[in-house]
């Protein structure tokens, strides 16, 4: 059963480590450049660096489907820069995951495979998917809903540790961006941890760097360009995170429950 997971950042990543431990052989895409924060954890990092690892699987770049066969075959994930999801056409898929996580359809269809699944707010489950999973933390994260919609954006980040809005690191203007502190560093309030076009940006609390912006990135005023964990535990830094975790969960229960339905899996 092989299923394609659109995005690769931190949630799909999560996804997609969950899948593969249970035998699923998953391809994903994303965009060339990709602008994922938490890089320690996605997949998309593959991009820039060619493979990367979390939590001992290996996503490798692939340039087309025959490279992405080889990888496959090797037991590894292969990610595409294929935003468009064009590699549906070549490879037989059962399963289509849109983890874009963009708050709204991109261009997902109940058509594209047996079994459409999608992330978060933008999707209604039996128009353009199969089922949505909420990606809002709360009671109902990581459920699989059958009917309706998930939780609408609000715009607010999760609370960690008490804190929402503060978490975030966010790009003061346009142009280039230059981290001044790195992934799993502790920082304190009022510390700079980067800077666009010479104007700083300062932490908003005190607690360890879990997201950043490669160096060079270009970004525009108020993008999201890092996060920090009050929680000050640096292995979160490095490991998937329970909100994928439990995303990645309600992806896998989504795919087994769709898959009796159609036909795809028998008792």
């Amino acid at each position: 059963m092989l299923i394609l997971i659109k995005g690769a950042g931190d949630l799909a990543t999560g996804t997609a480590v969950r899948l593969h431990r249970a035998g699923f052989p998953v391809v994903m895409t994303d965009i060339p450049q990709p602008t994922a924060v938490r890089r320690t954890v996605a997949f998309c990092q593959c991009m820039y660096d060619g493979a990367t690892q979390v939590e001992g699987i290996t996503a490798r770049r692939a340039a087309d489907a025959s490279e992405a066969r080889a990888i496959l075959a090797a037991g590894e994930i292969p990610v595409l820069a294929d935003p468009e999801a064009h590699i549906l056409k070549e490879l037989p898929f059962d399963g289509v995951v849109d983890a874009i996580l963009a708050k709204r359809n991109l261009g997902t269809s109940l058509t594209d495979a047996p079994i459409v699944l999608a992330l978060g707010p933008g999707f209604t489950a039996g128009v353009d998917c199969h089922g949505v999973i909420e990606t809002k933390r709360g009671h109902d994260l990581g459920r699989l809903i059958l009917e309706g919609s998930a939780i609408p954006n609000t715009g607010v980040p999760g609370d960690v540790g008490g804190y929402t809005r503060e978490r975030i690191i966010r790009a003061p203007a346009d142009g280039p961006f230059a981290p001044v502190a790195e992934i799993g560093q502790q920082v304190a309030l009022g510390e700079v941890v980067a800077r666009v076009n010479g104007i700083p940006v300062t932490a908003q609390l005190t607690g360890i760097v879990r997201g950043m912006l490669p160096a060079g990135i270009p970004v525009t005023e108020g993008m999201k360009a890092g996060d920090i964990d009050p929680r000050c535990e640096r292995r979160n830094c490095f490991t998937v995170s329970d909100k994928a975790r439990a995303i990645g969960g309600g992806v896998l229960e989504g795919l087994l429950y769709f898959g009796r339905r159609t036909g795809l899996w028998s008792d």
